[in-house]
């Protein structure tokens, strides 16, 4: 592995500032990893090469490096729009699809000086926690090759795993930042809605799905959402806090944090070899100084809520494709957008109602705790064949959802929330899910900081790296 990719984001970019590294150096240590490793993993499945051999070189020639990006290489999600680059949604529909323009945080990440060199791999327009699709095929698991990375920001998370990139952007509709982040022992982070600004091509009333940053740690999460963050005019539901003052975070005392545990939020089926872990986890922060209290806040009726919200939104993204057009899409979306479809107006009512009771529910939780972390994921990553979990300890799951439940039951009470490298069985990666009350982001990211300076699991590499 060239030395230059196994540094990290903050670390590279402050050398190109100096002028310890060049743009073109960076980039070309970067394609030479991704030479050696993609075909294994089939992370990045669109290339921009030549395209980001201009940009490094024109930033080359530039005095003025104060864009807080400055070289640092980044492949963009293939959910999200990029001007002159295939964006495909992982759709058949969209196979030579090249958008005109880029998306709003696109731009953003653009202006502060980082290379785009590519697209991450991504399940069918998002659908699902399994990066598969029939315009690129599967996307490995860095760490069990014949194994699924998660989703929706699957290839992201496995090109951040294996040193292709050291910034990467994802969205989270019901764990698409937070689940492939725990299958591929990486950092993702879900902020509070309004944080990021929604693609203007996307549903702008709700906020539901929230676009974010993953990394390979806490300081390098923090200096790519310090970029996407901020409002902007004419945004929906914008928080009014700018995004740079996320560009740096200090480690809260842990010795004065309010921590309450969970391996399973009080009702969700947890594989064994989990919940050893996340054991695990908590044991180690109470043993260097955290106080820890085995609590949860009553969120029993929180993947139901999800489950309509969800539909709801299929139904109004998926509802008026023509018939030629569903023949198209996978089974699974069909099902969601039809169980949309079939909503009863009180049903929605119902689930809206719901919805604000689990979030003042939640905050009345938080009086008591600063901090609440459980499981990110609910198995380990599973065999690459397996489209969704059919059964957790018994307990059958109802639909492709189901198994997502740790990470949907947070999404729809609007908290930041982030999947924090917590340690290994047999050799796959277990993510540990942070929680803090809603728009304490900057505090959710010191407190995650304080606890990733004692697990730091995040050091061990993939094979294929």
């Amino acid at each position: 592995m060239n030395e230059i990719v196994a540094l990290s984001a903050i670390k590279i970019r402050d050398l190109v500032e100096s002028n310890g590294l060049s743009c073109v150096e960076v980039l070309e240590a970067f394609i030479s990893q991704y030479e050696h490793v993609n075909q294994q993993v089939n992370a990045i499945v669109t290339t921009s090469f030549e395209q980001a051999m201009d940009d490094a070189k024109q930033k080359d020639s530039k005095k003025d490096r104060s864009g807080i990006l400055w070289g640092l290489p980044i492949a963009h999600k293939d959910l999200a729009r990029t001007k002159g680059i295939k964006t495909t949604f992982g759709s058949v529909l969209f196979q030579s699809h090249v958008p005109t323009e880029d998306d709003y945080f696109i731009k953003r990440i653009k202006k502060e000086g980082a290379i785009c060199i590519g697209k991450t791999n991504a399940p069918e327009f998002g659908a699902g926690s399994h990066t598969f699709n029939r315009v690129f095929g599967s996307t490995h698991n860095p760490y069990q090759i014949g194994r699924t990375c998660g989703g929706s920001s699957g290839g992201a998370a496995v090109a951040l795993a294996t040193r292709m990139l050291p910034i990467a952007d994802g969205g989270d509709f019901g764990g698409s930042l937070r689940n492939p982040a725990a299958f591929c022992n990486v950092v993702g982070f879900r902020p509070s809605p309004g944080r990021v600004p929604n693609s203007v091509y996307g549903n702008l009333g709700s906020d539901l799905p929230t676009l974010g940053p993953m990394a390979r740690s806490i300081d390098d999460v923090a200096l790519l959402f310090s970029a996407m963050a901020g409002p902007v005019d004419g945004g929906y539901g914008m928080l009014d806090t700018p995004g740079h003052t996320f560009a740096s975070v200090e480690a809260a005392d842990l010795s004065k944090l309010r921590i309450a545990f969970t391996h399973d939020f009080g009702f969700l089926p947890v594989q064994r070899s989990v919940e050893t872990v996340l054991n695990q986890f908590a044991d180690t922060i109470e043993n260097n100084g955290g106080q820890v209290t085995l609590a949860t806040p009553n969120l029993l009726e929180a993947p139901d809520t999800f489950q309509t919200l969800r539909a709801l939104e299929f139904c109004n993204r998926f509802g008026e494709f023509t018939p030629e057009q569903k023949l198209e899409l996978k089974e699974t979306i069909i099902w969601n957008t039809n169980k949309g479809m079939n909503l009863a107006i009180q049903e929605v009512l119902n689930a809206r109602r719901m919805r604000a009771t689990l979030i003042q529910r939640m905050n009345d939780f938080f009086k008591d705790y600063d901090l609440l972390i459980g499981p990110a994921t609910q198995v380990l990553p599973f065999p690459i064949e397996t489209e969704w979990v059919k059964d957790i300890r018994g307990v059958q799951m109802q639909s492709y959802i189901d198994w997502m439940s740790a990470c949907t039951c947070i999404s729809v009470v609007s908290t930041p929330a982030l999947s924090l490298p917590a340690g290994f069985c047999d050799g796959l990666p277990v993510g540990a899910q942070l929680i803090a009350p809603i728009g304490q982001d900057r505090k959710l990211l010191s407190m995650a900081k304080a606890i990733e300076a004692i697990t730091n699991y995040a050091e061990k590499l993939p094979n294929v790296s």
